[in-house]
């Protein structure tokens, strides 16, 4: 019989040889049609992305032959890939449209020694890729921390991992080239395949697309000779956490911090590489990417759900302080070989940058699964990522700690999750990447199963969201956040307007773009209607922006008196009645 441990929501380890299943397609079809939906069953507004028709090439000529005849018969083009972990509905597209999936051209991978390179299909995923360059004795230096996503919508997405060394953190400062299928005329086919390198003006707009201005076909990204990392996990209290954070990037070349405000801790990720001739055949297996009991994942959804009816803090609090104390003891799912034994871990750099075992396990059994598959009713929650210049993200440390320090139980819900992930990414040349060095936080929450239902702390999610973007000026990732995280997003980037310009010269007729993309890349703001703040689809401004017949009101922020918040008020008429 397995051994299951309960860790935490997010974080449910399975010891033993439970067999998993691995997560479904993004695209289900029947005899009515087909569905596209994201890893997590679910869009931000709720609502189903119903697709007309579906294309899966396997070569880069039936890419080609799918983007022609798309524009041959003036029809809409967006592309989904096996994975499909972006939260905004940036894949789905409008009516009269076809939908391209790179699910199956995810073969071709090519690595050139000599020249330190790797060519790949677009939907090759990650580890994959990993695998094969370390065959080759060769590493990618930069990936983002969760395996399951393919090459192009890493890359079009602006995804990363953590570093101001050398290139930096984010993948697509690495990528030396890339093809780009683009609708073209009569003569040429109706499509065509264009190879864009540095020295092409079109390279900072295509390396952060977003898939608007054509279908990525391959990614050449540059490579080193392999080396291994050493990472030991420091646990400190949090009193110096703003003034320590640029020290810890300099002084480490793939370091970050979770940071648990609810416990006044933070975790220091000492993370260095070491030659590949270091002691240590260490492992990443973040608990939070591993495999998961259903039983175990379900049970842990409903007690959370307990204790949000409840407006249960304490019984958050208790969980988030036993998580923090069980992640000490397992090192978070580092491992030197079978178990962990003690820091520092030291790994081959393609086991130790990246995770997700939940994604391969074999299908033969449906005992586990990734504990958020929308299969089952266990995790769901919101992703907010907020990009700040490093100049700035001081203030917005202090400003949260105020906001924790007048009731440090408001913030055991994010602690029940992961706390804030601190990360660094350089700046970049890209049009849509940071235009300088710049610290990525990230927190999970809470999201309840139906919009309209409120949140225990809405209030305090709300306002340090809004105190992100709005007060701090932060961007937010591509491929994450809540709608309104988007609002005036085309003034924060000093080369948008070149972005729309490659935009107009690649896809004059706006073949790729869609409602939901415009929402996200022109930070359009969508009508105020009832409850629309219940899931940031607006920033509340009437009391009925949020749910006021449950209690929830429109009301300033605790300490960005500016932030507008659905706060609950037990006093009010409806919560009484």
């Amino acid at each position: 019989m397995d051994w299951l441990v309960w860790i935490s929501h997010g974080l449910l380890l399975t010891i033993g040889s439970t067999l998993a299943m691995p997560p479904q397609p993004p695209v289900r079809c029947n005899e009515t049609g087909c569905i596209l939906s994201n890893s997590y069953g679910v869009w931000g507004d709720r609502a189903e992305c119903h697709i007309p028709s579906v294309i899966y090439p396997t070569t880069e000529e039936e890419l080609r032959l799918a983007v022609a005849m798309a524009n041959q018969k003036k029809l809409k083009v967006k592309v989904a890939t096996g994975f499909a972990h972006t939260i905004p509905k940036l894949t789905c597209p409008s009516e009269n449209a076809v939908l391209i999936s790179t699910a199956k051209y995810n073969s071709g991978i090519k690595v050139d020694v000599e020249n330190l390179t790797v060519t790949v299909d677009s939907g090759v995923g990650l580890r994959d890729l990993i695998d094969k360059v370390e065959e080759a004795g060769l590493s990618l230096v930069a990936a983002p921390y969760w395996e399951g996503a393919s090459l192009g919508g890493i890359v079009s997405t602006g995804s990363h991992g953590s570093s101001w060394w050398g290139k930096g953190g984010s993948v697509h400062d690495h990528v030396v080239g890339l093809n780009l299928v683009v609708p073209a005329g009569a003569s040429q086919g109706f499509a065509k395949i264009i190879r864009i390198d540095r020295r092409d003006p079109l390279f900072n707009a295509a390396r952060i697309s977003l898939g608007l201005l054509g279908v990525i076909s391959k990614v050449t990204v540059s490579l080193e000779h392999g080396f291994k990392r050493s990472i030991t996990h420091s646990y400190q209290d949090d009193t110096h956490l703003e003034y320590e954070f640029r020290d810890l990037a300099a002084k480490h070349e793939f370091a970050d911090i979770t940071w648990y405000p609810s416990q006044n801790n933070t975790v220091y990720r000492l993370d260095d590489r070491v030659p590949l001739n270091s002691s240590g055949d260490g492992i990443n297996d973040f608990l939070g990417f591993q495999s998961n009991s259903i039983v175990v994942s379900a049970t842990v959804r409903a007690t959370e759900k307990g204790f949000e009816s409840a407006k249960n803090v304490k019984g958050k609090c208790t969980v988030a302080s036993t998580e923090l104390a069980y992640k000490k003891l397992v090192a978070n799912g580092l491992r030197n070989n079978l178990m962990f034994t003690g820091y520092p871990v030291v790994g081959r750099q393609g086991r130790m940058q990246t995770s997700g075992s939940c994604l391969h396990s074999p299908s033969t059994s449906i005992l586990s699964m990734c504990a958020w598959d929308p299969r089952i009713k266990g995790l769901f929650f919101y992703e907010t990522t907020a990009i700040f210049p490093a100049s700035k993200s001081a203030g917005f440390i202090t400003d949260v700690k105020k906001l924790r320090d007048l009731n440090l139980e408001n913030f055991c819900g994010v602690d029940n999750y992961n706390g804030f992930l601190i990360r660094f990414i350089k700046a970049s040349g890209a049009y849509l990447g940071q235009s300088e060095d710049s610290v990525v936080v990230d927190f999970n929450y809470y999201r309840a199963d139906e919009p309209l239902t409120p949140r225990l702390n809405q209030d305090v999610w709300e306002e340090v969201e809004q105190m992100a973007f709005f007060k701090y000026g932060a961007k937010p990732h591509w491929a994450k956040n809540r709608n309104l995280a988007f609002l005036g997003v085309q003034q924060k980037y000093p080369n948008y307007s070149k972005f729309l310009a490659a935009k107009k010269q690649l896809d004059p007729q706006g073949m790729f773009s869609s409602d939901w993309s415009d929402e996200i890349l022109l930070g359009k703001g969508t009508a105020k209607s009832d409850s629309c703040a219940m899931e940031g689809q607006c920033i509340c401004s009437e009391d009925r922006h949020c749910n006021p017949s449950n209690g929830y009101l429109c009301k300033p922020g605790l300490v960005y008196t500016e932030a507008r918040v659905c706060r609950y008020s037990p006093s009010s008429p409806s919560s009484i009645a």
